[in-house]
């Protein structure tokens, strides 16, 4: 799909586009944010419809009607295009799951939350119906459920612009549907439906349009059936479990609202120098920035000298580092923009890999993680051991598993020193931290995690574990909590938490909290740890907590900006040779400080010749600490640790499955592991669907390895010795770093 700004940050409008929510019948719909951290829903009109005579005439109308309209259970529309080559309209963010993922994922609903369903879809169709619009779109797409209920926007595209235009009977027919889907998961049968909403949902379905209820009649229906009323969540727990994640990982960002008045303008695209792509690199020693208009040529302007006081910043202290504001510093030694010795980019191409092996098993992986001989592979049933060379069974299947696996803000395994680590649960025990020795596969320990904050009698918050990690003797569980004492806002701070484990014994060690950690980072080594965390509206933190304090609160630095970056889950930070990295500036600066001290050593400014925006992705670091890399668009970086010297850039060429330009996913900053390395190899995906192998020595791809059925925010994949395994489906591949 085209659509306008599809460049390397999906950006339309002022929006950048985080990741495909669902297709609907008028287009697809995005999850996606301003400049300024507000989240909003974005529905991308399908191209064909926009050549339709009049639709965009009906599309403006429908928008302007639907911009006063209102109610509980209605998403409002806050901003459109009508005019832009492919159309687009906003709605306000709701912090919910599809009601077809939902009941895929877990069956159907419960007799209340199906009345909960109808009753709320029905109390937002009878607003549209009063003001005289139709949604045209109601389906189990196209509703959300949240933590108050169902949701659905106050605009259908296909519904508002259709000629002759959908009537409201087929909106409550649209609504009978979706209930039935919810009690059936798509069979037909209305049996299925409790009997106190058989009548009225059959009654929906009625061929005849005349005959069905009104959405009024529904809901007055319901009203007069008199049943107690609803105690405690409407929803399943395991669902609300979900929505609960879904719900905190909002924690750094603000839910959008209001008219177009409030949104930043969109981000003007310089026009091209005129110079050839040759020319900008030799002459700017960077890469192409992708995540403005067209590429953009990239300088790199270093600096190695501290700060004036000599740190980022001392305990209790928040001093900024130095040039925070992204402005160029004045560089002691660096690579100036007149350079011509600089790294010249090298455009990835290579052969299709050859799989090392390849298997099928009866359940597809949840989450994976690897040693040099052995992957363990995480599904929803089991827990299964795998030779990494051949990719035969070596020990018994366990009876853990993990159904929700790796996903944008989760990553539930970790392995070190011979040992795997997995949150997971069992037939009999939920919310588990277990160890398996990586040479039997035999359970070391599993240790049972308190779900409910410890603070009395009163149950006032839920742990809601993210990622699990490993160093030295400590395990650590990292995530949110969710506090259910008091009413969610997505302008509150989030609050994180990070739990410490005997590696050897399971034993809890420590455990802290508080709304200043959203995201850690452990390093494979050493007693310090980096939490990162932001409220909305104002400047980012990072600080340092010492493990070996049982988590005290070290150094601290203000990060401008930091809200982009630092949201709950996945670390966005990254750990080369005793150095802590983060961004910080306008997101276009690399930070290097030491990790005891927050001592600046180092810091990195990487420029636009054109004037676009750039926005670096998640560093990440060689196995060695030698090298660091930088995903910038379509670019990735190479950086000494010692000094931040560019060493070499690779870049990648041609355009994405939605018809974009294709750009790394860790440029993206909303995924958990999308760049990892082995001792010589650099393994990362794009939005093409592709893993590179690339040669940390020189960034010259090796391989290149395809797969058009994986997830938009990733592959599902690990990296174990000198190989990389792919899970896609049922079906697991290894290749080795070096194979062809």
């Amino acid at each position: 799909m085209d659509h306008p700004g599809a460049d390397g940050a999906q950006r339309i409008g002022p929006y950048a586009l985080l990741g495909r929510q669902s297709t609907v019948g008028g287009g697809e719909v995005f999850a996606a944010r301003t400049d300024e951290g507000l989240l909003v829903t974005v529905t991308v009109v399908r191209p064909e419809l926009a050549t339709v005579p009049g639709f965009r005439d009906r599309l403006r109308a429908a928008v302007e009607a639907a911009r006063s309209l209102s109610g509980a259970f209605l998403l409002p529309v806050v901003d459109a295009d009508v005019d832009a080559p492919v159309p687009w309209l906003a709605t306000a963010f709701a912090a919910g799951l599809p009601l077809r993922q939902v009941v895929d994922r877990h069956g159907p609903l419960s007799e209340p939350a199906l009345r909960m369903l109808a009753d709320g879809l029905g109390r937002a169709l009878a607003a549209l119906h009063a003001a005289g619009t139709v949604h045209g779109e109601v389906s189990p797409d196209s509703v959300l459920l949240t933590m108050d209920g169902p949701r659905i926007s106050a605009l259908g595209i296909v519904g508002a612009t259709r000629s002759p235009a959908t009537s409201p009977t087929d909106d409550v027919f649209g609504l009978g549907e979706t209930v039935l889907f919810a009690v059936s998961g798509g069979e037909s049968d209305t049996d299925a439906l409790p009997v106190s909403l058989r009548e009225v949902i059959d009654g929906c379905l009625y061929p005849e349009p005349p005959d069905r209820p009104t959405a009024e009649q529904l809901v007055d229906y319901l009203r007069r059936q008199n049943l107690p009323p609803l105690q405690g969540s409407w929803l399943p727990p395991a669902v609300s479990a979900d929505l609960a994640s879904a719900t905190a990982a909002l924690g750094s960002v603000s839910a959008g609202g209001g008219g177009r008045g409030p949104f930043p303008a969109p981000p003007v695209s310089a026009a091209g120098s005129g110079m050839s792509r040759r020319k900008l690199i030799t002459a700017l020693a960077g890469g192409a920035a992708v995540l403005g208009g067209a590429a953009a040529a990239l300088a790199f302007s270093g600096d190695s000298s501290p700060t004036p006081e000599g740190r980022a910043g001392g305990p209790g202290s928040t001093t900024r580092p130095a040039s925070p504001s992204g402005g160029r510093p004045t560089p002691s030694s660096s690579v100036s923009p007149s350079s011509t010795d600089g790294p010249e980019p090298i455009v990835l191409a290579g052969p299709d890999a050859s799989k090392a092996w390849s298997g099928a098993g009866k359940h597809a992986p949840t989450c994976l993680e690897a040693s040099d001989k052995v992957v363990m592979v995480v599904t929803d049933t089991a827990t299964s051991f795998l030779d990494a060379a051949t990719g035969k069974s070596v020990f018994p299947k366990m009876n853990t598993s993990n159904d929700y696996g790796t996903s944008m803000d989760k990553y539930p395994t970790a392995y070190a020193d011979g040992v795997f680590y997995l949150l997971c649960d069992t037939p009999s025990r939920m919310g588990l931290l277990a160890a398996f020795d990586a040479a039997s596969g035999k359970a070391k320990w599993a240790t049972r995690m308190a779900e409910v904050d410890p603070g009395g009698d009163t149950r006032t918050g839920v742990y809601l574990s993210h990622y699990v990690a490993a160093a030295g003797n400590t395990v650590y569980v990292c995530g949110t909590l969710l506090q259910t004492s008091k009413p969610y806002s997505a302008k509150s701070p989030t609050t994180g938490y990070i739990r410490a484990f005997d590696a050897a014994t399971g034993k809890g060690l420590w455990r802290v909290k508080g709304t200043d950690i959203n995201n850690v980072l452990v390093p494979p080594t050493g007693s310090h740890l980096l939490a990162a965390s932001a409220v909305p509206g104002q400047p980012g933190r990072v600080q340092m907590i010492d493990a070996g304090r049982k988590g005290a609160r070290g150094w601290k630095a203000s990060v401008p900006d930091g809200g982009y970056y630092f949201n709950p889950g996945w670390p966005l930070t990254c750990y080369a040779a005793g150095l802590f990295l983060f961004a910080g500036g306008k997101g276009d600066t690399l930070f290097a400080v030491d990790a005891a001290t927050g001592t600046q050593k180092w810091h990195q400014l990487f420029e636009s010749n054109s004037g676009d925006q750039v926005k670096i992705g998640t560093p990440f670091a060689a196995l060695d600490g030698t090298t660091v890399f930088v995903p910038v668009g379509a670019d990735l970086v190479a950086l000494a640790a010692a000094d931040g010297t560019p060493r070499w850039v690779a870049r990648l060429d041609g355009a994405n499955d939605t018809g974009g330009s294709n750009y790394f996913n860790a440029s993206s900053r909303i995924s958990g592991k999308s760049a990892q390395c082995s001792a010589d190899t650099v393994f990362a995906t794009d939005t093409a669907k592709t893993l590179w192998a690339i040669d940390a020595a020189t960034g010259r791809a090796r391989w290149r390895y395809s797969d058009p059925g994986q997830p938009d925010v990733g592959f599902r994949w690990t990296v174990g010795g000198d190989r990389a395994f792919v899970a896609s489906h049922l079906t697991l591949t290894a290749i080795a770093a070096h194979g062809r």
